[in-house]
């Protein structure tokens, strides 16, 4: 049996009466659990017989769940969070914890001033060629929406123009920044062409970049979408506001769907009755008992759009799956709007989509609570779509130029998920970071191995596989039982 304490240990035990498969999965797994070394049990419902080469649906199942978090450990391991700038308007998440970091993910967290944009700004430290590029691909697949501005503030055509060409050259430094670029060595920038081997990261801005600059949008939202003027590519993960909570969160579901991750403001709780009142309308299918409004504060990854298609249904795929025809319908659905210089002085460019309905998706976030360390929430559930009236009354009563997602978590009449109004109720934090997909049982699966206890969910209860050490801790309540095991076992690093 393997005794490495750092790596996530699943054991199969074949159900076969002609070979003692149970025994020995019983037998390794005590051993594993009396000497705190938390292993996943695998054991088919069904006897098969001896001959049988079959992999059962069930243990099929637990294998790639175990495999698909077991990966995800492994690769944020070693590897970074860049942290671009510092706190972000007070929010808590924006605190860069290390010890986080470090103690349950295996990573570390590398930080920069916003002030090496405009360095690298001033001293053209990034690829001109590819910057001209980008700026060409922009003008053409980037159409500008209304000016939400009164007319005697709106910035000239000249500063709107100056707006794109800053806006994409930050999208460059920000990517080198994170992962290297080796043009920056041909240029006489050997250090800055290594960059932070960051796996993900965050942008600060506000306020005191985007009072002065222009803002961060189009950077995070080029980013974190799975394509750009070189096409098709694997998105990267930047965290608006340097959440670098929800960062790590929204790296949570890149790591285990392969896929681009909404960065959202859990904003309002939209009743049935709240509705009717405002817009007179009656809501009906998935929206009947009422929303959640996720909107972010001008960006977030075009992947959101829905216009992507698995099986006749929206989705967000890997970036290998993604049709050309798709990019484009992606950036079909979507307008750029200069900033509304209420919120941003600086200018820029916000992003604006409305997200397709009946897309399955899953909201999470990781939270740190003093004394307990960190914890994880999800709700699976799925997006929604209102007539276009509606929608636009209850969009702009928030702003009329950022991306929104109409989110209904699956309920359950009890708890946190008692109703719509409970999940917003007790949601731990202003964001949350949405994969596509029901993939909360998976999430739960990373969660035990990094020792990250699940305080609310509504995934059921036959989906959960958790190490069988976590039975040891009490079979009643799972939720107890999933905090006090994750005390005693600690952190994995």
């Amino acid at each position: 049996m393997d005794m490495d304490p750092r790596m996530p240990k699943a054991v199969w035990g074949f159900n076969g009466t002609e070979k003692p498969g149970a025994v020995y999965l019983a037998a390794v797994l005590a051993a594993y659990t009396q000497k705190g070394l938390p292993a996943f049990g695998i054991y088919g419902r069904d006897v098969q017989d001896s001959k049988d080469t079959t992999v059962p649906e069930d243990v099929k199942s637990k294998i790639l769940g175990f495999a698909r978090a077991g990966l995800a450990v492994a690769l944020m391991q070693g590897k970074s969070y860049l942290a671009m700038g510092g706190v972000s308007m007070g929010i808590a998440g924006s605190i860069v914890d290390h010890n986080f970091f470090e103690s349950y993910l295996g990573m570390r967290v590398e930080t920069i001033d916003m002030t090496e944009f405009i360095r690298r700004i001033d001293k053209e430290i990034y690829d001109k060629d590819e910057f001209e590029k980008a700026i060409k691909w922009v003008k053409e697949k980037c159409p500008e929406g209304e000016d939400p501005n009164k007319p005697e503030k709106q910035r000239t055509r000249e500063e709107k123009d100056g707006d794109w060409g800053f806006s994409v050259k930050m999208a460059l430094i920000a990517r080198d920044l994170m992962i290297g670029n080796d043009k920056l060595s041909e240029i006489g920038y050997g250090e800055e062409a290594l960059g932070h081997n960051a796996i993900a990261s965050g942008f600060q801005g506000q306020r005191q970049w985007t009072d002065h600059f222009p803002n961060g949008d189009f950077m995070e939202t080029i980013l974190n979408t799975s394509f750009d003027w070189n096409g098709k590519r694997a998105p990267h993960i930047v965290a608006t506001e340097n959440d670098s909570l929800n960062g790590a969160s929204m790296l949570f579901g890149n790591l285990l769907t392969n896929t681009a991750q909404i960065f959202s403001d859990v904003r309002t709780y939209w009743s049935a009755e709240s509705v009717k009142r405002v817009t007179g309308y009656e809501l009906t299918g998935d929206l009947k008992d009422g929303f959640l409004h996720l909107i972010n504060s001008g960006s977030t990854t075009l992947d959101g759009c829905g216009q992507q298609t698995k099986d006749g249904k929206p989705a967000m795929k890997p970036f290998w799956e993604i049709e050309d025809s798709e990019v484009e319908k992606c950036l079909d659905a979507t307008t750029w709007h200069t900033s509304a210089l209420g919120y941003f002085r600086g200018g820029g460019y916000s992003t604006r989509f409305s997200t397709r309905g009946n897309m399955l998706v899953t909201m999470s976030r990781i939270n740190i609570v003093k004394g307990l360390g960190p914890v994880l929430q999800i709700a699976e559930g799925v997006t929604g779509e209102l007539p276009e009236d509606v929608h636009n009354t209850l969009d702009e009563r928030t702003n009329p130029t950022w991306p929104t997602t109409w989110f209904v978590p699956r309920t359950t009449g009890k708890g946190a998920f008692k109703d719509v109004y409970s999940v917003m109720n007790n949601w731990g934090a202003n964001h949350g970071a949405i994969s596509y997909g029901h993939i909360g049982a998976d999430l739960i699966t990373l969660a035990s191995m990094l020792r990250i206890p699940v305080f609310m969910h509504n995934v059921n209860e036959d989906k959960i596989f958790r190490p069988s050490a976590w039975n040891s801790f009490g079979t009643e309540n799972r939720e107890s039982a999933d905090y006090k095991a994750c005390e005693v076992y600690g952190s994995l690093y």
